[in-house]
């Protein structure tokens, strides 16, 4: 498990305000319920196409819009600094580069589908040259290179999922950090608020003018097949019954 270096505040040059829509479009009509409420947060610009960033591993930092830890790198060419998902096993010190040109198992570095080891574990993969990694990015994420040709490669996902992907393409070494994510608890509804994430209330808790399941005598189940407040059914077309008696 990658250990988080405590800094106080994020690169300045590399935050902006996020905000967040609370499940609305563009009309404000909610198109995503239970959701809304959350703490305010800074978005992080992180380089996913891994084309320029290499340097020294200078901190590890909490980031409150993804599950994986980042890393801040400094490149002593520039002068600069800029974040990039942190592997497992990182630490303080280690050098990253992108584009590497090696063939061994560097944690962290960047380079091409063609030049990674078979069976290797890599995150943050692009579809094609040049663009964004795009698979492989929250914690605990990896996938492994089963097989290439002249032009392809097949990536085994993490969710047993097979893809061929471009051989130029490039992939990070190593796993996600932060594998322990998925273990989290949030023990009181207050951590869930805090996330954005808003309370679900069953329809038939509810009273008839709100909900068509509301009502009823005591505990009901609703008395018809599952609906949405609106009337419109959830879970597809209710199946026809033949009827009794009806020869057919």
């Amino acid at each position: 498990m990658t250990k988080k270096r405590s800094i106080e505040k994020p690169l300045k040059s590399q935050i902006k305000a996020h905000k967040t829509v609370s499940g609305r479009n563009n009309k404000g009509r909610i198109t995503s319920w239970h959701r809304g409420g959350c703490h305010k947060r800074l978005h992080r610009e992180i380089d996913f196409k891994r084309k320029h960033t290499q340097g020294i591993v200078i901190g590890l930092e909490y980031d409150p819009n993804r599950s994986a830890h980042l890393a801040r790198i400094f490149n002593p060419d520039t002068n600069k600094q800029n974040y990039i998902l942190a592997p497992t096993n990182l630490r303080q010190g280690d050098v990253v580069r992108s584009n590497s040109t090696f063939c061994g198992l560097n944690n962290a570095h960047s380079k091409p589908l063609s030049r990674i080891l078979t069976g290797t574990p890599i995150h943050n993969i692009s579809l094609h040259q040049g663009d964004n990694g795009k698979l492989l990015r929250a914690s605990g994420s990896h996938g492994h290179i089963l097989k290439k040709t002249k032009n392809l490669a097949q990536i085994r996902l993490k969710s047993g999922q097979y893809r061929w992907v471009d051989i130029k393409a490039q992939a990070t070494n190593g796993i996600v950090s932060n594998t322990e994510h998925r273990f989290i608890k949030l023990k009181k509804a207050g951590r869930a608020r805090w996330l954005g994430h808003r309370p679900v209330v069953r329809g038939v808790a509810m009273n008839p003018i709100d909900h068509p399941h509301g009502g009823g005598e005591g505990k009901t189940s609703g008395g018809r097949p599952s609906v949405t407040p609106w009337g419109k059914p959830t879970k597809g077309a209710t199946p026809q019954r033949l009827k009794k008696n009806v020869k057919i």
